[in-house]
């Protein structure tokens, strides 16, 4: 089925608008568990780049965009939440280096108060901790070291009591199992939200508990991103909580094109039978058949 009246957003701030709204809507219906996935390397805006002559935006996005993408749209998350209070935010990192990038970019900003943490904890090598042994010691850094030392800091991550709302940004298969660990501990009562945790693209869960958790109990609240492309090239697929999923095609001219609407995410094997039943306009049936033609001269 398609429904014409679905439009896709027009730019990376309507989309954030319309995120934003979702998850609004999602809050009311008293959802807990919320996955939200971006495309890969959207720049949202919120750090400012400067800029070095000669550098371009051609060639497929570095690590170190990916990685200020993921933290910008945590960013927006956290400013979403901060009627809760920040101390009842967190955002939990996969890697300790990442956490501490964000406390940085964001020191001092209050409306980016929140607890930064690292799913995945950095421990202190041996010779480190020796030399911090033999250092003199005021009392905060007396007691600070034995916080460090003590069993419990090298132990699984854990959200602080008091927690209303966690944020797990761009979170890998690895750490899923904290994850579900975290979900089953915390209870309905804390907000749980995946940002850009991509689980479309995981097709081994482990167990059927964690199937059923990240598969059913995690609701899509907001998603826009790149349709299989191997069945449906340059479609994109759109959803907003409580709407339907959309597939689209983007046209060489225009915004994408609706080509499928339905409740569910659609398939891969739903992706192509849509894009194999689409009608093309004259103009797009001119530009492909010229370009076939092109084509066919060096067969």
């Amino acid at each position: 089925m398609v429904q014409t009246d679905v439009s896709l957003p027009k730019d990376v701030k309507e989309a954030v608008s319309r995120c934003r709204a979702a998850t609004q809507e999602a809050l009311k219906d008293q959802l807990s568990r919320m996955d939200i996935e971006f495309p890969v390397g959207t720049k949202f805006g919120v750090e400012k780049i400067p800029k070095v002559k000669g550098r371009t935006n051609e060639g497929a996005p570095t690590q170190t965009v990916l990685d200020q993408s993921d933290r910008e749209l945590a960013r927006l998350f956290v400013d979403m939440f901060q009627p809760v209070g920040g101390d009842n935010i967190v955002v939990a990192f996969s890697e300790q280096s990442l956490a501490d990038a964000a406390k940085k970019k964001w020191k001092g900003d209050p409306t980016a108060s929140s607890r930064i943490m690292a799913m995945n904890k950095r421990k202190a090598s041996g010779a480190a901790k020796k030399k911090n042994k033999s250092k003199a010691r005021g009392f905060a850094a007396k007691l600070a070291a034995e916080v460090e030392d003590s069993p419990d800091s090298g132990g699984p991550f854990e959200l602080p009591d008091g927690t209303q709302v966690a944020l797990f940004v761009s979170p890998g298969p690895k750490e899923l199992p904290t994850i579900e660990k975290i979900c089953s501990d915390a209870g309905m009562g804390t907000c749980v939200i995946l940002l850009n945790a991509r689980l479309s693209k995981i097709s081994n869960f482990g167990t059927d508990e964690a199937a059923k958790l990240f598969q059913g109990d995690f609701k899509s609240v907001f998603a826009l991103t790149a349709a299989p492309q191997e069945s449906a090239p340059d479609c994109l697929l759109y959803q907003a909580y409580p709407g339907p999923w959309t597939l689209a095609r983007k046209p060489k001219v225009g915004q994408p094109k609706p080509i499928l609407t339905q409740d569910t995410r659609p398939t891969t094997e739903e992706c192509g039978a849509a894009y194999d039943n689409l009608e093309l306009s004259d103009l797009e049936k001119g530009v492909e058949n010229a370009l076939e033609n092109v084509a066919g001269w060096f067969r």
